[in-house]
């Protein structure tokens, strides 16, 4: 299991400039809880020079974002507030990232890792579950399933990250049933997996979204938990809230800062530098043609996913996945 060291505190240099890269939400109070957090961050770390950009959806925006930042900042720590690595983290904004240091050749620019699959996640999961069953008045762990529900990606990687962290929160407690379910893009869906518990037995059902704020697929998942209730009458149901201002967000991205400051390499940067990005590029395939679109919008989804079909011409068949590529840090 991997084990963060939050590392202490240290004071940067005033021309330094961190920039969280939110995804961005149709709805906007999504985005005013990362604006918020942001706020929070800021009061937090007085030492640093905190600014905000989303990848769609909402001012400010990622590539604007970090020009202005490039150009007025000697050193440019770029901070994704994002849970997993699905095609944003690993082309959108490694490429702005690429553009900005060809644009700004004077600034350094540096990269962390997205927030990932580790403890201090595994830690708000397993305080949501407490929190789940005390309001079920505690009933028998292995009579009530658990359901870790997430967006949804077609990186398998994305999705892995998921299943780690189901397995996980299965094995630190004693529920007889994690399972995980997506909101979107893949299967199985939160439905389908309440139908199998209830199946198996289960006279409680807890679902733990796994979002960082609220948005439209977070109204949506309570929507669907109301419907549940109806649909299973015998089963009670308890859907925790997001988690993105829990302290062990703010404590995971003092680390990533404090990393990037010390120097420190990170394996889990996905496309920073990666082979098959560059590779892409050699083959005339940009940023416009590396794009699968699995039309989420049109489900009603708030985002795009993008499966990175890079060298789709030339029989490559790493469409949909970066975890196998070694980095070139």
């Amino acid at each position: 299991m991997n084990q963060v060291i939050f590392t202490p505190s240290v004071t940067l240099n005033p021309e330094d400039t961190v920039l969280i890269v939110g995804h961005g939400s149709r709805e906007d109070s999504g985005n005013q809880e990362i604006r918020e957090f942001t706020a929070q961050w800021r009061a937090r770390r007085p030492d640093l020079r905190i600014e905000l950009c989303f990848i769609e959806f909402a001012p400010p925006e990622l590539n604007a974002a970090l020009l202005d930042a490039a150009r007025t900042s000697r050193r440019v720590l770029v901070v994704p507030l994002i849970l997993n690595a699905a095609g944003h983290v690993k082309m959108e904004i490694p490429e702005a990232v690429e553009q900005a240091r060809i644009a700004c050749p004077q600034a350094e620019i540096l990269l962390a890792p997205h927030l990932t699959a580790c403890d201090p996640i595994l830690a708000i999961l397993k305080r949501r579950l407490r929190k789940a069953m005390n309001a079920l008045d505690m009933p028998d762990p292995t009579t009530t399933g658990v359901v870790l529900l997430g967006r949804g990606s077609s990186d398998r990687g994305a999705n892995g990250e998921m299943a780690k962290m189901a397995r996980w929160l299965l094995e630190e407690g004693d529920h007889e049933l994690v399972d995980l379910a997506f909101t979107g893009i893949t299967w199985p869906r939160l439905e389908k997996v309440v139908q199998r518990q209830v199946l198996l037995g289960m006279r409680q059902v807890v679902v733990l979204p796994y979002y960082l704020y609220t948005g439209t697929l977070m109204q949506r998942i309570h929507r669907q938990v109301e419907h549940l209730r109806g649909q299973y009458p015998q089963v009670r149901f308890t859907c925790s809230e997001h988690f993105g201002f829990e302290k062990e967000i703010f404590e995971l991205m003092d680390q990533r800062v404090n990393d990037l400051r010390a120097g420190v390499a990170d394996s889990r940067l996905p496309c920073d530098g990666c082979s098959y990005r560059e590779l892409a590029h050699d083959l005339g395939h940009g940023h416009s043609h590396a794009h699968t679109h699995d039309h989420a919008h049109a489900n009603g989804h708030e985002h795009h996913e993008h499966g990175h079909a890079h060298g789709h011409e030339h029989g490559h068949d790493h469409a949909h996945s970066h975890e196998h590529v070694k980095e070139t840090l």
